[in-house]
């Protein structure tokens, strides 16, 4: 019998139309490629574990997301990881049915191998820290303002400190939903001349 969790019976049962055949596809796929996986709900969504994270999927109004927690340093042989440059949470882009995903075989293979990573106590490298002064933008905050020359140019004059405010903000949200409501909220406070914490000041 596969450990499963009923919250996320409850949560594929909540999600749209079509979702639920998505969401239950990667859930027989990851138990069939670790029958000792377990189930949990972390930050809101499905995680798969074994001896750590393994994977997660979840499911917004339009899309699905999957995606691995070491999917960085895993050995991606048919070249189907994003992990740079996403343009959606999880690691294969937005997922509207079943056939946006890799065959069945191969999705298998990729689930054992995060499975091994994790059986073999290997962890993810330490982040290199970064120069104190040097902003690290993701790609989907520089593409949100380069679509807004008002919101960019007021970004643009704004010192270190104002940056790492919206950066930290916007890249802190855990769901897809809130990151893509804060860059309008960012957007609309830049187009106004306002930094991040404007209330307050």
């Amino acid at each position: 019998m596969p450990l499963t969790d009923p919250r996320i019976d409850a949560y594929i049962s909540k999600a749209e139309v079509f979702a639920k055949p998505i969401l239950q596809h990667i859930r027989k796929l990851v138990h069939k490629a670790c029958p000792d996986i377990t189930e949990t709900m972390k930050w809101s969504f499905p995680h798969f574990e074994y001896k750590g994270v393994v994977c997660s999927m979840a499911s917004f109004k339009h899309h699905c997301a999957f995606g691995f927690w070491k999917a960085s340093i895993m050995k991606d042989p048919d070249k189907i990881l994003q992990t740079k440059d996403r343009g959606a949470m999880g690691h294969f882009d937005r997922i509207t049915s079943i056939k946006d995903l890799p065959a069945a075989k191969i999705m298998i293979a990729y689930i054992k191998e995060a499975v091994a990573l994790n059986e073999a106590g290997i962890k993810l490298p330490a982040k290199p820290k970064a120069d104190p002064k040097k902003l690290d933008i993701p790609s989907y905050i520089t593409n949100a303002l380069k679509k807004n020359k008002r919101a960019a140019t007021t970004f643009e004059s704004f010192p270190y400190s104002h940056k790492k405010e919206y950066v930290e903000w916007i890249t802190e949200a855990k769901t897809e939903p809130t990151r893509e409501k804060r860059i309008a909220t960012m957007l609309q406070w830049l187009e106004e001349g306002k930094d991040r914490n404007w209330k307050y000041r």
